[in-house]
């Protein structure tokens, strides 16, 4: 299999480099050229444009940043034209359920397949191979794909196209709440005088243990708030799951109080840090350190 990769950043290069680790022909773009250069010695091809990767695919996965971009990428007319008639489009970015099925018509008018297959598992997910894939469209799609996602992670089918989307949003929503609970808690603890690794520690196991408490909450006790998933990442996802469930005339209180948080947080000067840093905004609100 022929597999283009559009989109180089830090899920997207550890997922490129998975692909050509497993021997599939692998080429590539990113609007920044230099990001291609740690995959040209496993063999990677690096193109100038999207166009000239995509035309070289039986199937096109894009990692970008938002609906609007992967909107721009993928339906430029250019690109459009180098897409090979009956090959696969995969957008594994995250972007809105309405954006998806939009893209999936498009694509279909042109003849060319779709499935949106958004993921969860960070850096590390991409870098591991485990990360959790989501995908919306037809299950023969869905099994023509899995040559290349099964060295990515696990890939469930949930739904028609915009489905994989909204399982995003689920897993979002989440992942964005349960950041807000560990570090409001832990900062309560702190606050109280409890050593918050020992918190942390003494919760481990219980029924408020998870792995956001084990990662996100281990990067507050340690103050490390490098990105990975970006805060301002988190708010976007958070804004699309708030659109979704007004589009449904679905009311998301929880959802919505946390929305206001992150936002809060990268008007305060966070949004290149990691979405653990809520812990950052909750602390100034209450004066700590």
């Amino acid at each position: 299999m022929k597999v283009a990769v559009l989109g180089l950043g830090l899920m997207g290069l550890p997922m490129a480099r998975r692909l050509c680790q497993a021997g599939l022909e692998v080429h590539v773009w990113n609007r920044t050229a230099a990001k291609a250069a740690p995959l040209l010695g496993l063999g990677a091809t690096a193109h100038a444009s999207a166009a000239q990767a995509i035309a070289q695919a039986d199937l096109t996965i894009t990692m970008l940043e938002d609906g609007d971009v992967v909107e721009s990428v993928l339906l430029d007319p250019h690109n459009l034209a180098a897409l090979r008639r009956g090959s696969l489009v995969v957008d594994m970015s995250s972007i809105a359920p309405a954006q998806a099925r939009a893209h999936a018509q498009a694509l279909q008018a042109v003849g060319v397949r779709y499935l949106d297959a958004p993921v969860s598992g960070g850096t590390l997910g991409a870098e591991q191979g485990t990360l959790a894939i989501m995908a919306g469209g037809a299950q023969s799609d869905l099994e023509e794909a899995m040559e290349a996602l099964a060295h990515l992670g696990r890939a469930t089918l949930v739904g028609p196209h915009g489905c994989g989307q909204l399982a995003k949003l689920a897993n979002q929503m989440i992942v964005g709440i349960t950041i807000g609970a560990v570090a409001e808690a832990l900062l309560l603890c702190d606050k109280g005088g409890a050593d918050m690794a020992k918190v942390k520690e003494a919760i481990t196991g219980g029924f408020a243990d998870s792995r956001i408490l084990q990662v996100h909450g281990q990067r507050m006790v340690e103050r490390d708030f490098a990105p990975r998933g970006r805060m301002s990442v988190q708010l976007k996802d958070m804004r699309n799951a708030m659109a979704t469930a007004g589009e449904l005339g679905f009311d998301a209180p929880v959802t919505g109080l946390l929305e206001q948080l992150y936002a809060d947080a990268n008007k305060n000067g966070l949004s290149g840090l990691d979405q653990a840093a809520l812990f950052v905004e909750l602390a100034r609100r209450n004066g700590m350190a």
